[in-house]
């Protein structure tokens, strides 16, 4: 039998991820982190137990001192490279190979083995790719489950499939995601309260048929993290524009690709005195070894906050994803003119021309660094409306008390209780 709910004033949650949420180098990550200090910070004792997945394998032996948050931490190394024979025997299978290569018997063990000899109040999942494990929990833990929903997953992957060309690999994609969306469906109400990371997502989930209860709970930035530092690139006369994205994960990579042949092309031919750097985990050999005129590629760098540090502007071009861009919030923290696209911004509720510039095509962009090139005091205002956007409406602790507080009131509630 599983022990009952906790009634301690300490409240206990154990936390799934299905990578480990270090090093700070992507969305996710900082995601994952920032709310658990957070609560932390606010008295709550968490647990966490991480997958440590072949393609973001995290040396746990290297955690820096101040990664001391967690009671305990879990981690279970995971091979989830895509492999071709399983692939090709996923065509015959009603499964979505996205969330398959995430089910695993060793992090199931843990899993029962945790809720055995702890009582916890909350069990929160990070992301979708933890709901085949809620059966698990629901047999030997009565707390309650929650889901981090970080994005519509399978919308991601109706945006990549519709922006692909090639007609056979448009086809796979759409298969793959049509057993994602399946998935996701089937599972929606499957949790006892749904968390996405903005109202948007939460509108779409609802329409999606999600019944149960909900509150949108954005991503926060530790902003005091983001005071402008030195810079780890060398600084060059005009304006400097840079993009950094993990470049392994598909929107990030043809959203660079786009930019680079539609807009940076065509700027060339009127500015020798802008510069464009770009940074990114798992750049590929294809993007390390381009020679286009004033870009410079610098692949991994050891401090993201550093590199954005030394740019005017930050490019953010992107035509397919989901739920909200830390990156782009990063950006604005530090103060930087960020230049997205419509989609980039969905979720953030900043404003054209006040905190942040949007642009679509490659007209709208050389446009809106045009904006910015002919008239300096634009980056001065922009950047300053922008950091002082991001401590107003995205800060770690300001989200994370609001959620503490409704794990407070649920976990009474005669509705939750089993």
């Amino acid at each position: 039998m599983p022990p009952s709910r906790a009634t301690s004033m300490s409240m206990r949650i154990l936390q799934l991820c299905k990578k480990f949420p270090y090093p700070l180098k992507d969305g996710e990550a900082i995601a994952v982190t920032y709310l658990s200090k957070a609560l932390v910070d606010l008295g709550c004792e968490i647990t966490l137990l991480s997958m440590n997945t072949t393609k973001h394998f995290s040396d746990l032996s290297k955690l820096p001192s101040a990664y001391n948050h967690y009671k305990d931490i879990h981690d279970i190394d995971l091979d989830n490279s895509i492999k071709v024979v399983d692939a090709f025997k996923n065509l015959f299978s009603k499964e979505s190979y996205h969330v398959s290569r995430y089910v695993d018997k060793a992090f199931e063990q843990k899993l029962i083995e945790l809720l055995n000899e702890e009582e916890y109040d909350i069990i929160q999942l990070e992301t979708l790719y933890l709901a085949p494990y809620v059966p698990i929990i629901k047999k030997h833990s009565k707390g309650l489950i929650t889901m981090r929903a970080h994005n519509v997953e399978f919308e991601i992957w109706e945006r990549i499939t519709k922006n692909t060309e090639f007609l056979p690999k448009k086809l796979y994609l759409n298969y793959l995601t049509n057993k994602l969306k399946n998935f996701e469906l089937e599972h929606l109400n499957s949790y006892d309260y749904l968390i996405p990371v903005t109202e948007r997502d939460l509108k779409t989930f609802k329409k999606l048929g999600y019944k149960n209860g909900a509150l949108a709970s954005p991503i926060g930035l530790d902003t005091t993290n983001y005071i402008k530092q030195g810079v780890s690139v060398a600084k060059k006369e005009g304006l400097n524009i840079c993009f950094i994205g993990a470049l392994d994960w598909m929107p990030n990579y043809e959203g660079f690709e786009w930019f680079l042949k539609n807009v940076w092309s065509q700027l060339m031919e009127d500015h020798d005195e802008i510069y464009f750097s770009v940074a990114g985990r798992n750049t590929p050999d294809s993007v390390m070894s381009v020679k286009e005129k004033n870009v410079g590629v610098y692949g991994e760098v050891a401090d993201a906050v550093s590199f954005i540090s030394n740019s005017d502007i930050m490019v953010v071009p992107l035509f397919s994803g989901s739920g909200m861009r830390v990156k782009i919030l990063e950006g604005m923290a530090l103060g930087k003119t960020v230049i997205t696209t419509s989609l980039g911004l969905e979720g953030i509720s900043a404003q054209h021309k006040e905190e942040i510039l949007i642009a679509d095509t490659p007209e709208e962009f050389i446009e809106m660094i045009n904006y910015c090139n002919d008239d300096k005091s634009v980056l001065e205002r922009i950047g300053k409306n922008a950091r002082e956007f991001v401590i107003k409406y995205y800060d770690n602790k300001k989200n994370a008390e609001q959620l503490l507080d409704l794990y407070k009131k649920l976990i009474k509630s005669p509705q939750y209780a089993r």
